[in-house]
């Protein structure tokens, strides 16, 4: 259980440095249950020939043709699937460590699983900043008001693509690396020559070793990549990004007046700005990561 003091702490480094990270936020029989549920949600994916939509619920799939075996590389608000994830996305930790940022009434915008499966060959991610993964026009200040949230499912080390970040440069404003596009983004490394054009010296790069259970927080503008995974393990990663509920009309409520919200009968418009308009079951097979 996560102490008041960790969340001191934890909200103190995130406002100085721009991330934070709690050790053993999961620990004991519950991180055996939700490794268990993370291992369920990517054989559901697995079912899938390609990348495949229904609602917000979405699974980023590498068919055998490219690599020579299936692989799910990224899963997005798969609580519609399993009620385990729809009660952990809410529970009572998160408020606790959240409040001291956003308060206590608060949406969320993403929910996302990372995988780094040995042998796909397209798992890092070069340095960016999140806020180019929001429409800025439906939030107000949405870079103050947004929290991200990086749980290691399992153990996460440089050698199989642990999250990097650079300490204060939420500080420096938006600074467009690595804006290509999203494929750009998840091909080859970042060069330290980019890094230094908008002001960062490669040498301040943290690496985030975590254990599993351990959580990182990182905001809309910390500058953030990771490597691939070089390993013979897979790096599963489980992502959550809140916002303050009182600066957009976007996300699924986690907590209003402090009290956790479940799911409602149909989706809310969160980063999938077709939600209505094309809300499927589809299939897409366009090869975004080439």
């Amino acid at each position: 259980m996560l102490t008041d003091r960790q969340a001191r702490e934890a909200v103190e480094q995130y406002r100085e440095e721009g991330y934070a990270v709690v050790r053993q936020f999961v620990d004991g029989d519950e991180m055996i249950r939700l490794k268990k549920e993370t291992d369920a949600v990517y054989a559901e994916g697995l079912k899938h020939h390609a990348t495949f939509r229904h609602g917000n619920l979405n699974f980023q799939i590498l068919p055998e043709s490219d690599f020579g075996q299936r692989y799910v590389l990224q899963a997005y608000w798969f609580s519609w699937i399993n009620s385990y994830f729809e009660e952990f996305r809410r529970n009572p930790d998160y408020l606790k460590l959240l409040e001291g940022l956003i308060g206590r009434d608060i949406r969320q915008i993403a929910q996302q699983l990372h995988w780094k499966p040995p042998g796909a060959n397209v798992t890092g991610y070069r340095f960016h900043q999140d806020l180019r993964f929001r429409n800025q026009a439906a939030f107000d200040n949405v870079a103050d008001a947004t929290v991200t949230t990086g749980l290691a499912v399992d153990r996460a080390t440089l050698d199989n693509g642990c999250l990097q970040v650079v300490p204060g440069s939420h500080k420096l404003g938006y600074l467009g690396l690595s804006d290509e596009g999203t494929g750009e983004l998840m091909k080859g490394l970042t060069a330290e020559e980019e890094l230094r054009k908008v002001g960062i010296d490669p040498a301040t790069i943290v690496p985030l070793v975590l254990e599993p259970g351990d959580l990182a927080l990182w905001g809309l503008l910390t500058v953030h990549g990771s490597s691939p995974n070089k390993s013979q393990h897979d790096r599963a990663f489980a992502l959550s990004s809140y916002v303050r509920a009182d600066t957009t009309q976007r996300g699924e409520w986690a907590f209003r007046g402090g009290v956790s919200v479940p799911l409602g009968k149909t989706p809310a418009l969160c980063k999938y700005e077709k939600l209505f308009e094309e809300p499927g079951p589809m299939y897409d097979t366009t090869a975004w990561w080439k």
